[in-house]
């Protein structure tokens, strides 16, 4: 499994239902919060998607969780060097 690919196809799928439902919100004044883009993303998801394994780690919804907020917040897009 390409972990990198796997997590740019990730923030990709979290990048659009983001859009979508920021572009819903402000068409319709309809608040949202950062479960419903993390819901958006689930629903979306081929049945067959991967998901982490191991016991105690962050499942799926949290990473999916973490990529929406910063995407939401522009962390994802700031320069970190």
């Amino acid at each position: 499994m390409d972990l990198q690919a796997l997590a740019a196809d990730l923030i990709s799928r979290t990048e659009r239902a983001a859009e979508q439902i920021a572009g819903l919100a402000s068409h319709t004044g309809i608040t949202f919060k950062t479960a419903d883009v993390v819901d958006a993303v689930e629903r979306d998801l081929p049945a067959d998607y991967p998901a982490p394994t191991v016991d105690g780690a962050l499942t799926r919804r949290d990473v999916i969780t973490a990529m929406a907020e910063d995407i939401l917040t522009g962390a994802m897009y700031e320069d970190h060097a």
